[in-house]
């Protein structure tokens, strides 16, 4: 008998998608079922769930588990399979989710790198304290001893001094450029994330200041490729403009999926991370499969 032939019965996953402007997640809520089989193999999961055609399709796959230290414990996924350590706007869903259960103002969220204060303000918007921003080159992570302000072995066309290494909670590169919509992200964006320099891989950010209180950005999401907006790259971004003068300590960082509105008061401050949320729809992912096996490929509709 061939492998397609044995019936499996569907396993049927329960889920809900939200996204933060634009930068989409699938929701898994596995608080008290951290033991189950269908979660024992989230980075297989993960790859299958996040898949555009043959899954649900995200930026994100996110598994909500059940924390000693906070409210709840927000695991992160990339379509790939690799585990992330941050994403801003799967924190901002997150934590409505939690408000709106617990019927509260405020939430606090455990990651792999951190825990993350969250509130929702009085317009309706979710306030992330994000953390302080890790600037040494060991902390990023870089490969070896540079500058992070200025890491100039690496240019651009129109490129204004050089890249921005900057950890907030996981690692990116900033880029400041003079037009935003001349730089080729497909091709510039997967080079950066994979160049040795990075050992752990890294977002890449692409800049353009507006104002002092205004800057636009594109990403490139390590794990994700381009997405239409990235909560730790504006806070990045946002970093890394402070740092080198451009910006006063707030403004308005607007990507293709939206605005975002970010502050750090000083540099010993966390980074604030402000905005919007949205429900897209529950549903129910099944499909036929064995884990690790050649049915794997198989998709079907039920």
């Amino acid at each position: 008998m061939k492998a397609r032939d044995i019936e499996i019965p569907p396993v049927f996953i329960p889920f809900l998608k939200m996204h933060g402007l634009g930068n989409d997640f699938v929701i898994l809520d596995a608080r008290g079922k951290e033991a189950d089989s269908v979660f024992a193999h989230k980075a297989d999961l993960s790859q299958k769930l996040g898949d555009r055609h043959f899954g649900v399709g995200c930026d994100q796959i996110i598994f909500l588990e059940t924390s000693q230290a906070a409210d709840v414990f927000m695991r992160i996924y990339n379509p790939d399979g690799s585990e992330a350590g941050a994403c801003g706007n799967a924190t901002r869903c997150v934590a409505d989710l939690i408000l709106t259960e617990r019927k509260a103002l405020s939430c606090t969220i455990e990651t792999r790198s951190r825990t993350l204060a969250c509130t929702r303000t009085d317009d309706g918007l979710i306030a992330v304290v994000m953390g302080a921003p890790k600037l040494a080159w060991q902390d990023i992570p870089l490969a070896s001893p540079c500058d992070t302000l200025c890491d100039t072995l690496y240019v651009l066309p129109s490129e204004q001094g050089g890249g921005v290494a900057v950890n907030m909670g996981n690692p990116h590169c900033v880029f400041f450029v003079e037009d935003l919509d001349a730089v080729d992200i497909a091709t510039h964006g997967p080079r950066m994330e994979t160049d040795a320099i990075f050992p752990d891989r890294a977002n890449i950010e692409y800049v353009q200041v507006i104002d002092r209180t205004h800057i636009r950005m594109r990403v490139w999401e390590r794990g994700a490729g381009v997405t239409l907006a990235c909560g730790s790259g504006a806070c990045a971004a946002a970093v890394a403009a402070i740092r080198r003068g451009l910006t006063d300590r707030r403004m308005v960082v607007s990507m293709p999926g939206g605005d975002l509105i970010l502050s750090w008061e000083t540099d010993t401050d966390p980074v604030v991370m402000t905005g919007p949320v949205a429900y897209v729809f529950r549903g129910e992912w099944g499909a036929a499969f064995s884990w690790g096996a050649s049915l794997s490929t198989d998709n079907k509709d039920y």
